[in-house]
């Protein structure tokens, strides 16, 4: 099988780091890296341009990282809760997503991607959840959610 070297231009979960050069299959880099310009060929004309990019990357990286620790800071002290109507044993008609996280903080001026909250399943009952978010690739902070009984207007 066919392999070339790449330089990477992203992090790549799961092969490699901004500016590292990582060996990849050929197609794969061909048919993702390339196109989504995660990754350019490791030619020396390459290396040397990046080079001089990895100075700026690293200042970059370090405000990102700063950011991603502030805005940790402001989510750890959050309790975000969630009034749903419920049925029999306390579960939810519908579920809590990441999306309707996302959402929520949105309403707080907080702006997260829905796919960096780690919510494994989407929450079905009533009660207290920690969920991680993946603010930066080293800061994950957590966020509280209180899933609650809707009042309704019979009670």
């Amino acid at each position: 099988m066919a392999t070339v070297e790449v330089l990477l231009r992203e992090d790549v979960e799961h092969l490699g780091r901004r500016g590292q050069i990582v060996r990849v299959k050929a197609g794969y880099a061909r048919n993702y890296l390339l196109p989504r310009g995660l990754a350019v060929l490791a030619t020396a004309t390459n290396v040397r341009a990046i080079e001089q990019e990895k100075q700026l990357l690293e200042r970059r990286e370090t405000r990102e990282r700063a950011h991603a620790e502030a805005l940790a800071e402001r989510l750890k002290e959050l309790v975000l809760t969630f009034p749903r109507k419920v049925g029999d044993q306390d579960m939810l008609f519908g579920s809590v997503t990441a999306m309707d996280i996302a959402a929520a903080l949105a309403e707080r001026g907080i702006e997260v991607d829905r796919r960096k909250i780690l919510i494994e399943h989407p929450i079905k009952y009533l009660g207290e959840y920690t969920i991680p978010v993946k603010l930066h690739r080293d800061v994950t902070a957590e966020i509280r959610i209180q899933v609650v009984r809707e009042e309704s207007e019979h009670e």
